[in-house]
């Protein structure tokens, strides 16, 4: 038996504010239902003394600390720039946005 049904994809494309043809309800739901068995299959295996992770090797944090070096002046930065404003990289407007 399908855990989740065609009219049930069907409500959940209302709540979505999705329209979804006949054949879109009936390839989402097989989607759905696969996905639904793969979870509860996963849930099945699942054992009490295994803690949950999101790896299955230990991650260490690599990056290096931080450190204060050298960097580029204001001037050194902006000096490729095609334009610039106030020591700033001056790029268009975007979005209609007043100044």
């Amino acid at each position: 038996m399908s855990a989740i049904t065609r009219d049930e994809v069907a409500h959940l494309a209302r709540l979505s504010r999705l329209a979804l043809t006949d054949d879109e309800l009936d390839h989402y739901a097989t989607q759905l239902d696969a996905i639904i068995e793969s979870v509860a299959k996963v849930a099945e295996v699942a054992a009490e003394d295994v803690p949950p992770s999101s790896h299955a090797l230990p991650l260490t944090n690599v990056f290096r600390a931080d450190e204060v070096r050298q960097s580029l002046t204001p001037e050194q930065a902006l000096s490729g720039a095609p334009a610039v404003e106030d020591d700033r990289f001056r790029v268009p407007r975007i979005l209609g946005e007043e100044a």
